[in-house]
């Protein structure tokens, strides 16, 4: 693997709501931190997770878990055009959410893997290394 892993919003969420995968979200975070790096995810994806999190709170729990984000070992990509174009790229090809696609985007462009649980990453497994949770 060359670079830093990709979290996909599914990961953080789990994390967050305490679902299946997030004892294993925790451990690569703490993992990361003790190794001085850094998880990656992409502004598209910290951008559902804000949704995910008012629709089943509020606003202000939405902006806190963000505050909380940027404490951790994780850096935020944003969006580019190299970037969106390869997320593009896997939206045109099939049946994956646009901000998934994000994701598998950042991770097959840092040649790296996606860490999530979503199983829409089913369609992008030729493209793309996904960490199963």
């Amino acid at each position: 693997m060359a670079g830093p892993r990709v979290l996909d919003s599914f990961a953080l969420i789990a994390f967050f709501e305490d679902e299946p995968g997030a004892e294993e979200v925790e451990r690569l975070l703490l993992k990361a931190e003790e190794a001085g790096q850094r998880l990656l995810m992409t502004v598209v994806n910290l951008g559902e997770v804000w949704y995910s999190i008012v629709r089943t709170d509020s606003e202000k729990t939405a902006d806190e878990k963000i505050r909380e984000i940027e404490g951790m070992a994780i850096e935020i990509v944003d969006a580019d055009w190299t970037l969106t174009r390869q997320a593009a790229a896997f939206k045109a090809k099939g049946k994956v959410s646009y901000a998934d696609c994000f994701a598998g985007a950042l991770a097959k462009l840092r040649k790296t893997e996606v860490i999530t649980g979503d199983p829409e990453f089913k369609r992008l497994e030729g493209e793309v290394k996904i960490h199963w949770l």
